[in-house]
């Protein structure tokens, strides 16, 4: 622990130490492969702690990040008052100005926001909800995030109206991912998936589409690919070309008919606002454990909402960044709905005492002060590299 020694003042509340732990799992939603996250325990001399994530997910930028934190922000936020998250936000972007507009630094700067924002609603007595400002959804429709991984168009099918069956609202396909699925190399298998699913599940549950990483398709089978999903009626089509490709975007968001949802890969305000001034995206994806914390998450999602988009939490890794999520979405007017991994894994069921999951396919913020999602140290130890 990087151990930050300096004088309480009355009325403040100051950081005392901070833990990273670089974790390592067995993710069932990706076909069993392992993933990775750094999560983040923040210490005050109030006895208040707080947990936030940077989602770095490969070994070198998990070392990275870890080393960011404990040798350059950590030492920097001596003597800063917790409670006030937007200086402490503000001396972290200033620090930073010169490796920092996206990249490592960023994840850092990320995983010491949400903690110290959970620390600030826990010494309040709040959900971090509440501390935002409240509710403005009680509850969000729960949506069954996935990779399609199975070797059939039949095995998918199954799985996925299982889902559909258990009460989720909606199902996000994720194409190109690992495991035995051609889905996201051949357009042929991508269509006749959708439409076999579609006949399976019925007309009312919503269906999404998301391109993928794997994926590589050019404009003109972006395009072809989405125009005959849109017959089987599709909500949104999400990242069809590569994530930088604004201009393509653009082209492909004048091709079809439906919503195109993108920006799980972008840093920060600046980014986000390219695309909003761009026109090319409706729904946009905003991960807390990588863009800037909560606090960047709050200035992109204000953005989105005063351009009259959707805003939609990409919350893929543990508990601790799905607690964070779902408090922001809540509080979040522009949101509609919530992604949950759909199959109980590690991360999700076995950190925390209280998994976040869905009741009757809604899904409500724990009411728990801070963000809720507190790690059993069993399990940290038990997964920590």
């Amino acid at each position: 622990m990087t151990e930050i020694k300096e004088n309480r003042e009355d009325g403040t509340m100051k950081i005392t130490g901070m833990e990273p732990y670089v974790l390592r799992w067995p993710e069932p939603n990706d076909a069993d492969h392992d993933r990775m996250t750094v999560l983040l325990r923040v210490d005050t001399d109030a006895g208040v702690s707080g947990w936030g994530e940077a989602i770095a997910m490969w070994p070198e930028a998990c070392a990275a990040t870890t080393a960011i934190i404990t040798d350059g922000l950590a030492p920097l936020l001596a003597g800063a008052d917790t409670r006030d998250t937007t200086a402490c936000w503000q001396m972290m972007k200033a620090h930073t100005w010169w490796y920092g507009e996206g990249g490592i630094a960023t994840l850092a700067l990320s995983a010491i926001d949400m903690a110290l924002w959970d620390i600030a609603a826990k010494d309040a007595g709040k959900p971090l909800y509440a501390f935002l400002g409240g509710a403005v959804h009680p509850t969000l429709p729960a949506c069954a995030s996935l990779h399609v991984n199975h070797p059939t168009i039949g095995d998918s099918v199954a799985a996925i109206a299982g889902y559909i069956d258990e009460g989720f609202r909606s199902a996000k396909l994720g194409l190109g991912k690992r495991g035995a699925s051609r889905a996201g190399r051949d357009p042929e298998y991508d269509v006749a998936l959708v439409e076999a699913l579609r006949e399976a599940i019925g007309p009312e549950p919503d269906i999404m589409v998301d391109a993928g990483n794997g994926t590589r398709w050019d404009l003109e089978t972006a395009i072809g690919t989405t125009r005959r999903m849109e017959a089987f009626d599709i909500k949104w089509m999400e990242e069809p070309l590569h994530p930088s490709d604004i201009a393509g975007h653009q082209a492909f968001k004048a091709g079809v008919r439906i919503l195109v949802a993108a920006g799980e890969r972008e840093w920060g305000l600046a980014g986000y606002q390219r695309w909003i001034d761009s026109g090319a995206v409706d729904v946009f994806g905003i991960d807390p454990a990588r863009a800037e914390g909560i606090t960047g998450f709050r200035q992109i999602a204000a953005a989105v909402e005063d351009a009259g988009r959707i805003v939609n939490a990409h919350a893929w890794s543990t508990a601790v960044l799905t607690a964070a999520s779902l408090h922001l979405s809540v509080a979040t007017r522009a949101a509609i709905l919530f992604e949950l991994k759909p199959i109980p894994g590690p991360m999700q069921f076995e950190l925390v005492d209280e998994p976040i999951w869905h009741e009757d396919g809604l899904i409500a913020a724990p009411d728990r002060p801070g963000h809720g999602a507190e790690p059993r140290p069993t399990v940290l130890e038990r997964y920590r590299i």
